[in-house]
């Protein structure tokens, strides 16, 4: 196991967002950059971070159907509950902060934003000691046939990120808060204020989800799939058992087992 002594060592580049620019702005700079969350500033300080889910939340509301997506700011999809830490401190104190936040923002002796650490940064200096099916997290289904509404809902209420998508007792692909927070805001651009509600309705799993699927077997070991996760920039992956899926290895679960 390689454990570096400082998280200076370990932390990437900030990816950060104004708390004015627009939620538009801020979709296209997690898809460009393969973050989530961002972190937001507003004249040079950390204010929060704004991640896939609120931005797809945001534009999913009715409450926002007649406003231009472009009009909608950073500011309204904010979370202002973030954790900090400092370049010179180890890196063991990130593990905590990790199992709680997406994101961990650090700064410099002078308080200022140094760099960022997500679970993507940790794992990449300490590996979990468990076996891989001793981290798996459920792996719910859905129908590929059912309505994205419905699907928005699920997620809400069940606070479930990721649906493995089935179609006649057969995987077909993943939908996640990433295709759902992509799919609304084409959606809202594409379609007139006065169709939005009846369209969005007739919106289909299948429209949005992402496919082929990326699956690992069981017996994987530990350190292959993080590298195929950083290498493929995503943050979970189903696995599989004499061809069914067990369950899903995430990022996040992968840190909780640290």
């Amino acid at each position: 196991m390689m454990q570096a002594a400082q998280i200076r060592e370990i932390m990437s580049r900030p990816a950060t967002i104004a708390k004015s620019a627009s939620i538009t702005e801020a979709l296209d700079r997690m898809l460009e950059q393969g973050a989530d969350p961002l972190i937001v500033t507003h004249n040079g300080a950390v204010v929060g971070t704004v991640s896939r889910k609120a931005i797809a939340d945001i534009l999913g509301s009715r409450r926002n159907s007649s406003i231009s997506p472009n009009s909608l700011h950073v500011s309204s999809s904010m979370e202002s509950d973030f954790t900090v830490a400092y370049g010179n401190q180890e890196i063991d104190i990130l593990i905590p902060l990790l199992q709680r936040y997406k994101l961990v923002v650090v700064l410099d002796e002078e308080h200022r934003l140094l760099g960022q650490v997500t679970a993507g940064d940790l794992l990449k200096a300490i590996e979990p000691e468990a076996e891989l099916e001793e981290m798996l997290e459920p792996a719910y289904t859905i129908q590929s046939e059912e309505r994205v509404v419905h699907l928005r809902r699920r997620m809400i209420d069940e606070r479930i990120n990721r649906f493995i998508v089935m179609e006649n007792d057969r995987m077909v692909g993943i939908v996640t808060e990433t295709d759902v927070a992509k799919a609304m805001r084409s959606f809202r651009e594409l379609v007139e204020d006065k169709h939005q509600d009846h369209r969005i309705r007739n919106l289909l799993v299948r429209d949005i989800m992402s496919s082929p699927v990326l699956t690992v077997e069981k017996g994987t070991p530990v350190r292959d799939v993080i590298e195929l996760m950083l290498k493929k920039n995503i943050s979970g992956i189903p696995v599989s058992e004499a061809g069914e899926i067990i369950g899903f290895v995430t990022k996040d679960s992968l840190v909780k087992a640290l």
